[in-house]
């Protein structure tokens, strides 16, 4: 990180393992009637729809549109990374992507960001998108998977020089939003963790993933180390404590729940014992995008977490990797961190 502050251990490569959708975001100011026109709420992640696609068209023709790479879990490795700086390619990040344009784009983004991405690429759809339609402090997410969809476990997890890569991680983080795409390979990965007693650590997402997912979400559930949710989550508090009563694979881990609340306190629960974090403070004018808010604390956290620092040390990198970002617009960054 920032010369005199000590790495505990040497990180090699490849140490944080991320997978999940990545996508382009394309994001511009709308106003209420073009919510309306869509059906959207004003701040919200759903899954686009037949009825959506016309919207991807219309905002992009948008005057100030923007594209950056996103992706929930390759935000968060990105982030990760950023805060980490050196050695590169500490974290690596697999996903799936079309044989396109956009494609390219994201390619080269990893490639700036020094993260190790090994895209599958295939033919049948095109690299994914999700419009970020931004209203006031609100955001509304429409993700247009295409290409991340695809995403084949036989094709590329399997391999033997993707699976080595997997291998010489200690830690791993998978949003839940790679439920929908490829539980298998998201299992394959978590087993891999809990048998090495590694750490693996998903994140809630959206409200839709519990809600439609909840199936493969158990079935995963068993091999969490830590799980990441945020305020679109209903009863905080008592999803923390549920999620800490459920069955655990590799006992010589707790399991750790860690909750952020947007401007409010951050909460982390570690067995019966839950402990409140405060965010650092930020004047409302300074807010310019909290589209990438909880990836940043999940990178943030990540990033303190491959060199085996405290819980209170992870939160506290969280809290200011979440504001940074909420300064700029899209999940962008500084070139260098300023993390005391």
């Amino acid at each position: 990180m920032e010369k005199g502050r000590v790495t505990d251990k040497a990180l090699g490569e490849n140490a944080l393992f991320g997978m999940g959708n990545p996508l382009l975001d394309i994001s511009a100011v709308v106003d209420k009637d073009f919510l309306d026109k869509y059906g959207l709420k004003p701040n919200d992640q759903i899954l686009a729809e037949d009825k959506h696609k016309a919207m991807f068209d219309e905002i992009a023709k948008k005057s100030k549109v923007e594209y950056h790479a996103g992706g929930s879990t390759q935000n968060s490795v990105k982030i990760a990374q950023w805060m980490i700086q050196t050695p590169h390619k500490v974290a690596t990040f697999f996903g799936c992507i079309g044989t396109d344009h956009f494609g390219e784009i994201l390619k080269q983004k990893a490639e700036e960001a020094h993260v190790d991405a090994r895209y599958y690429q295939q033919t049948q759809e095109p690299t994914g998108t999700c419009a970020a339609c931004i209203t006031g402090d609100n955001r509304s997410l429409v993700a247009n998977l295409a290409a991340a969809n695809c995403y084949n476990k036989e094709k590329h997890l399997d391999l033997d020089g993707n699976w080595e890569l997997v291998e010489k991680a200690k830690v791993y983080y998978i949003a839940g939003f790679f439920l929908t795409v490829s539980p298998e390979s998201i299992l394959k990965v978590a087993k891999h963790a809990s048998e090495n007693n590694k750490i693996f650590s998903l994140n809630l997402s959206a409200p839709f993933i519990s809600q439609f997912f909840k199936e493969a979400m158990m079935k995963v559930m068993p091999y969490v180390d830590i799980l990441f949710g945020n305020e679109t989550t209903d009863d905080i508090a008592e999803i923390a404590r549920r999620a800490q009563s459920l069955p655990k694979v590799n006992k010589k881990r707790q399991r750790v729940v860690v909750f952020t609340q947007g401007k409010d306190d951050t909460v982390a629960t570690i067995g019966e014992k839950v402990t409140m974090f405060s965010v650092l403070d930020i004047d409302q004018n300074d807010i310019v995008d909290t589209n990438g808010a909880g990836d940043a604390f999940v990178g943030g956290f990540l990033s303190e977490l491959v060199q085996e620092r405290t819980l209170e040390e992870c939160i506290r990198a969280g809290h200011y990797a979440a504001n940074v970002i909420i300064r700029r617009a899209g999940c962008t960054f500084p070139e260098k961190p300023d993390f005391p």
